[in-house]
């Protein structure tokens, strides 16, 4: 499996807050949901956050729609259902990531979006996949408790017909939309792709300018790339846009479609107050030019995502078997927590690549030993087809899982 994001980055200080109450994690449960995973929650309520997981197209009852358009409104209905549970609206989601099996449904998943979110759609990233659980589409979503300060963020020129904001502020953050590798006006996507990874950050940029910040404020990128596009090109022109050891965290996942026939695009995002910002390296990690491991935005943790890589100086991917892969992760994962005085705990989702949708049983079973009481809501998929299980000269395999998360402290409910 092609999935690299490693990150590494200096710490630095957070400012004192003043002491207030704090609210506890809990797990959003319907009374309905098509959600029957007993590995992770439906949502997590963090505060001023919920983190909804990936939601199919199945009813409640376990049956499917028959249509694509009916599918999307249902996995759209399980995501309302559980928004509506935490006492919001859907007005209150400020992101989706959507995965398509099949991207030349775009259009008609575009359209049904428009009708759900009439007002001020929330940002958005599209991705097509190789596999997901519950086919054909999954959506997550990330919903702010406050709408006080919740506005779209439109770049100079803006000219779009997606059911998406290219950018949503609330109160303290900036959520992106994904922004492709195609001229903004023409939508064409030039045959180089050091030309695409360019306009993609180019039009991220523009996102974060608009709503008056710098690419500095980015707490977390994904990068989502096809084949086509090298990663030593895509890393040597984003290394370019960031102080170097000063990274945001990142996870760089190669899919099998992008909308529009882009090759590459970014989404991510950004901390409204850059004293809020402060990066997590563990010691025994040097600084990075292209992601740190972690980085807080305020109380709020993102990791970059980490595989079974054993670090050193022959490091590598050296265990055979999902299980085996997945256990380093989790110890990679667990050394940016402790830096940042956190544990498993205090994850409210993850984000789960599989080389191979059929490993999720084995994946599970481990994965279930990590986490306390309160389940971190979850997205799996199987971004790309699968690789072949062999080792290479080096006795290192490929990577077979791989695991992005975000852990929030107990921190105080912002006003609704």
């Amino acid at each position: 499996m092609r999935l690299l994001s490693v990150g590494l980055l200096l710490s630095s200080t957070l400012l004192a807050q003043e002491p207030v109450a704090r609210e506890q994690l809990r797990a959003v449960v319907p009374p309905q949901t098509a959600h029957a995973n007993r590995f992770s929650s439906p949502a997590v309520d963090a505060g001023d956050y919920v983190y909804v997981s990936g939601q199919g197209p199945h009813r409640p009852g376990g049956s499917l729609p028959a249509t694509f358009d009916t599918q999307v409104r249902q996995a759209l209905d399980n995501v309302k259902a559980i928004v509506d549970a935490a006492g919001l609206t859907m007005d209150h989601v400020v992101y989706t990531q959507v995965y398509l099996e099949d991207m030349s449904k775009y259009g008609e998943m575009n359209r049904v979006f428009g009708e759900y979110f009439t007002k001020t759609p929330p940002a958005r990233a599209v991705l097509g996949v190789a596999r997901i659980p519950e086919p054909p589409i999954q959506i997550s979503a990330v919903a702010v408790r406050s709408l006080a300060d919740r506005r779209a963020v439109y770049p100079a020129n803006h000219k779009s017909d997606e059911s998406a904001s290219p950018g949503i502020l609330t109160h303290d953050r900036l959520f992106i939309s994904s922004m492709p590798g195609a001229d903004p006006v023409s939508g064409k996507v030039t045959d180089d792709p050091a030309a695409q990874v360019d306009l993609a950050l180019d039009r991220m940029q523009a996102v974060v300018k608009a709503a008056g910040l710098e690419l500095s404020h980015m707490v977390f990128v994904n990068p989502y790339l096809t084949a086509q596009i090298p990663m030593r090109i895509m890393n040597e022109h984003y290394a370019r846009r960031f102080e170097f050891g000063n990274t945001p965290a990142r996870a760089t996942i190669e899919v099998s479609s992008l909308p529009g026939g882009a090759h590459i695009e970014y989404t991510g995002v950004a901390v409204r107050d850059l004293k809020q910002r402060r990066a997590v390296r563990p010691k025994n990690m040097p600084p990075s030019p292209t992601a740190s491991p972690c980085v807080f935005a305020g109380d709020t943790l993102y990791c970059s995502a980490k595989s079974g890589f054993v670090p050193g100086p022959h490091g590598g991917v050296y265990a055979s078997t999902t299980q085996h892969q997945l256990r380093q992760t989790m110890r990679n994962q667990l050394d940016n927590l402790e830096e940042a005085e956190m544990n498993f705990d205090q994850v409210v989702a993850t984000n789960v690549y599989l080389d191979d949708l059929s490993d999720t049983q084995g994946f599970d079973e481990v994965y279930a030993q990590y986490f306390g009481p309160v389940l971190p809501a979850r997205t799996t998929v199987q971004q790309i087809a699968s690789a072949e299980r062999k080792p290479d000269k080096d006795d290192h395999y490929p990577d077979l899982e791989q695991v992005s998360l975000i852990a929030v402290r107990n921190q105080p409910r912002h006003p609704n």
